[in-house]
């Protein structure tokens, strides 16, 4: 399942205090590692006239990581390895060579690097590791080339390239508002432990949300709000309350078009998971265990059942993109 190609053109950028952390800029080689999310509550609006949605998004990094590796070289160029790297473009679509050319842009400067993508996080699997690559390569890029831009300046360049990438900027937890890019940050009072099951294949996120509105049309879709006894017991740290709390409003539209993960998650629930959803717009399918082994169990119990073609344990909260 792992693979690695070659491919594309572009240029980079930094946040404050990381090039320092990196010994400054001017180094030969920078690599960020960046964490996957789960959204525990992904509450959807109606369409808007620009064609998005308003957005209720509490999100939670999650320790499973995709690291970026950024090297000076005559052009922009992405390569990739791991799982799923066959299904990653290694063209100006990737969004690590997008925001390497934005923020070349911003700065007046050639976007030539080579980036290397190593994937752990599931590719086109709702758990934004597209996004987690946009902004580790703006980090890596920023480092590289010593720009020492600002927190808010690559936030502002995270939002522009997506609305997911900001938070994979951040870590921890946040709520989302708007597309789901202007973030709150949220407390969180201790560790959960979660078990995630890779489908077989990527659900494209337009098609989900299209669905979404498909299963809404002619319904009036109230706003969405942030769930108190949600975020209550994130802050005091409470699984059970956390897993009676999780919610997805893009479950129904997932299901819709991939009907085979409602066993998905009929065979984590069986196997002990306190909660079970979808994982954004899906296709990966994400499971609250009460501790570590219960997780390795739950694991096992999923990849046994021949419902899903991987499995991975994690905890969160995980810090946001980082240079190593």
């Amino acid at each position: 399942m792992s693979v690695t190609e070659n491919g594309v053109t572009e240029s980079g950028v930094r946040e404050g205090g990381a090039a320092e952390a990196a010994g400054g800029g001017g180094a030969d080689t920078v690599t960020v590692r960046v964490p996957a999310k789960v959204n525990i509550q992904l509450g959807v609006g109606g369409a808007r006239p620009d064609g998005y949605h308003d957005l209720a998004n509490v999100f939670l990094a999650v320790s499973l990581y995709d690291r970026v590796t950024a090297r000076p070289a005559d052009t922009l160029t992405i390569t990739c390895e791991g799982p799923g790297a066959a299904q990653v473009p290694l063209d100006g679509t990737n969004l690590a060579a997008r925001a390497a050319k934005l923020l070349a842009e911003r700065h007046g400067i050639a976007p030539d690097v080579h980036l290397h993508i190593a994937k752990e996080i599931p590719v086109a699997g709702g758990m934004a590791g597209g996004s987690a690559d946009g902004a580790a390569a703006l980090l890596a890029c920023d480092t590289l080339w010593g720009l020492g831009s600002s927190r808010a300046e690559l936030l502002e360049l995270c939002a522009r390239l997506g609305s997911d990438v900001p938070f994979s900027l951040v870590g921890g937890a946040a709520l989302g508002v708007g597309r789901g890019e202007r973030l709150t940050p949220l407390e969180v009072g201790g560790e959960f432990h979660w078990v995630f099951a890779v489908a077989d294949g990527g659900l494209s996120t337009p098609a989900v949300y299209g669905e979404f509105d498909r299963l809404n049309e002619g319904v009036r879709v109230p706003a969405p709000k942030a769930s108190e006894p949600l975020l209550a017991a994130l802050r005091t740290g409470d699984a059970p309350a956390l897993g009676a709390a999780l919610s997805n409003d893009l479950q129904p539209a997932a299901l819709s078009l991939r009907p085979s993960l409602a066993t998905t998650l009929t065979t984590g629930r069986a196997a002990g998971a306190l909660a079970a959803l979808v994982s954004g717009s899906g296709p990966t399918t994400a499971f609250l265990a009460s501790d570590a082994v219960s997780a390795v169990a739950i694991a096992r119990a999923l990849l046994a059942s021949g419902t899903c073609v991987a499995t991975h344990t994690a905890t969160s909260p995980a810090a946001g993109a980082t240079v190593l």
